[in-house]
């Protein structure tokens, strides 16, 4: 486990570390506009956080709508609503989703808060059926980053000092999350019930991004915990997932994790795929290491082979190369910030600013978008208050220094303002065509979407 290593929670900011001095003190002009935009951000992340600690904590999200909660843990990635539990009261995934962006906005009152009510509130041992990945990413995710923050900037505010109340949180987390890699392959199962187990008869079927999007998280924990167990599980099912990679280097999107066979051959770089390359490549840059490196980019130039046509991504076969679907879907917006990181700026200019032409001609970006036919998706035209466009853009204006960046980044946050803010908070729509609402706050908004914005105005002013 040697190697390099630094918070997943704040890697937004590498780029801002990397540049040099010289270049930020160059945007001295429109300081102005950029920190109205900064506080505008500011505004957005209080307006939704306060609405959830009134209406909503300690339960799981916002519904902003009729200013309640809802315990959506459960729901996260089950479309269908299947084994919901019956006396599960939330795991308060807002507030750990939030604890970082209170650390970058220097609310340290709030953040020591947390801090305190979590590690004597908080605990994963109650009868709940979980996705993984949705697990991993946000509750995982989100502790050990602000276990990271609260060690390097808030110890010495935090009353009787900081005894690794988060590491505690999340080390219990991690061993309620191993048994679902206790497979024939490694593969991890997709569900697990966070206090029992895997379930009798629980489903096989996984997607590329479910069982390949664990290494940061678990191999931070293993760092962190000096216990190995996280992260051997993690890169076992990784590196057996790329055994199973076409002779294209290509990948499938589902698979079942008993026989190691592909369920789904057709993919692309959106839903079910997409932060399957993103972690790839992060956790080169986190962990250091040649196998990430090599499994990255063997998998990008397959990408850009077989999945690009002009500045769009369409789905191929995995088999064959062969073009299925001629569609994009909104995840695929996080894209370019992966490009930027390899330096391939002009290829993630080019794709960002056709997503930048869909938002602003639909107000938002659609769940799914058809490209042969330039329409939205009939069934699938919600939009959920995804983050990736925000991020893509707060990388490509790091990369460039170009302003025409922070006047995307003006228009995400009017269109936020404008179409999705209501008094209790943000709302998600549930039909781009009508902009009818969906009584629903993601709890990522708050950590994702509102702390991008926030960088792309605030970073000249913090290194």
């Amino acid at each position: 486990m040697d190697g390099p290593w630094v918070p997943k929670g704040i890697l937004v900011c590498l780029l801002v570390a990397l540049l040099p001095c010289a270049m930020l003190q160059s945007l001295a002009s429109g300081a102005r506009d950029r920190i109205q935009l900064r506080e505008e951000a500011r505004r957005m992340f209080y307006h939704a956080y306060d609405n959830y600690m009134q209406y909503a904590f300690p339960h799981d999200e916002l519904k902003p709508l009729s200013r309640t909660y809802t315990d959506s843990l459960a729901e996260l990635g089950n479309l269908n609503h299947e084994h919901l539990p019956e006396h599960y009261n939330g795991t308060a995934l807002t507030l750990v989703e939030s604890l970082s962006s209170l650390a970058i906005l220097g609310n340290a009152t709030e953040f020591v808060k947390a801090v305190l009510w979590l590690g004597e509130n908080l605990s994963f041992d109650v009868d709940v059926r979980v996705n993984l990945f949705e697990c991993n990413i946000r509750l995982l995710g989100g502790l050990i980053s602000a276990h990271l923050l609260a060690i390097e900037f808030f110890e010495g505010l935090i009353p009787g000092g900081y005894k690794n109340q988060l590491l505690h949180l999340a080390d219990d987390l991690g061993q309620r999350l191993l048994p679902a890699f206790e497979t024939p392959t490694g593969i991890p199962y997709a569900w697990i019930n966070l206090k029992y187990g895997v379930m009798m008869d629980e489903t096989l079927e996984t997607s590329t991004s479910g069982c390949g999007t664990l290494i940061l998280e678990m191999g931070a924990l293993s760092r962190l915990t000096r216990n190995s167990k996280y992260e051997d599980a993690a890169l076992k099912a990784l590196r057996k997932l790329w055994s199973m990679r076409s002779s294209l280097d290509l990948m499938g999107t589902t698979l079942n994790v008993a026989t190691g066979t592909w369920i789904q051959h057709s993919s692309g770089i959106g839903a079910g795929v997409d932060s399957f390359y993103e972690y790839l490549l992060k956790a080169h840059i986190l962990f250091g290491g040649q196998e990430y490196w090599d499994m990255f980019r063997q998998a990008y130039v397959a990408v850009q082979q077989y999945f690009r046509h002009g500045p769009w991504y369409h789905e191929a076969d995995m088999r064959t190369g062969r073009a299925t679907y001629w569609q994009l879907t909104s995840l695929q917006a996080f894209w370019p910030s992966v490009q930027v990181l390899i330096g391939d700026v002009v290829a993630a200019n080019a794709t960002h600013r056709e997503f930048v032409s869909v938002w602003e001609k639909h107000g938002v970006i659609p769940e799914r978008y058809l490209l042969d036919i330039g329409s939205i998706h009939p069934t699938e035209s919600y939009y959920p208050l995804r983050p990736e466009l925000a991020e893509s853009t707060l990388y490509l204006y790091q990369a460039t220094k170009d302003p025409w960046y922070l006047d995307v980044g003006e228009k995400l946050l009017t269109s936020l303002n404008n179409l999705t803010r209501v008094d209790g908070g943000y709302a998600s729509i549930r039909d781009v065509t009508t902009m009818e609402l969906e009584d629903h706050q993601h709890s990522y908004f708050l950590s994702e979407m509102r702390i991008q914005s926030y960088w792309t105005d605030v970073n000249k002013d913090l290194w």
